[in-house]
């Protein structure tokens, strides 16, 4: 599974940080990098307006950190990176933006609204109760699912795994 998020919105849906601060996007790495920590996933986070753009030299931690150029976006970057992907069914970005949600549906990856990850994330950047497994990624499943949903997908999933797709 790989972790996309769409930077710039995810700030927007933070309680305590805002777009207004001047070291928002270093605030929410910081918080990513806990959130890492705690439960070993790995993160790409993408921002708008980097320059000179790509990876930046805020990455570390289990956090990879990349800007989008002058001349693109984060939403370009974050699609760019699911359609060069060989397995887009195990990519999830986080966004909220509806027209970059669409695409990633549209590519076969999957969404978890922005709202929903604050949430998850929390102020000290991890979830009461996450023990890190990642058999079973249940902090990341969408709430809208029905459990009969969830079971349809894992099982597809595991399929696919099986085949080696």
């Amino acid at each position: 599974m790989s972790l996309l998020i769409d930077g710039h919105n995810l700030i927007g849906h933070m309680p305590d940080l805002s777009l207004d601060e001047p070291d928002d996007e270093a605030a929410l790495v910081e918080r990513l990098r806990r959130y890492c920590a705690r439960t070993g996933k790995r993160i790409t986070v993408v921002f708008d307006r980097g320059l000179p753009g790509g990876k930046s030299r805020l990455s570390g931690g289990g956090v990879t950190v990349v800007f989008a150029s002058e001349r693109s976006s984060a939403d370009a970057v974050i699609l760019a990176r699911i359609c060069k992907s060989k397995h887009p069914g195990d990519i999830w970005v986080v966004t909220s933006d509806r027209e970059l949600a669409s695409g990633v549906i549209a590519n076969h990856a999957h969404v978890i609204p922005s709202d929903e990850f604050a949430e998850r994330l929390g102020p000290d950047g991890g979830t009461a109760g996450d023990t890190g497994n990642d058999d079973c990624d249940d902090d990341l499943r969408p709430d809208h699912l029905s459990p009969e949903e969830v079971e349809e997908w894992l099982r597809m999933f595991a399929k696919r795994r099986r085949n080696g797709r």
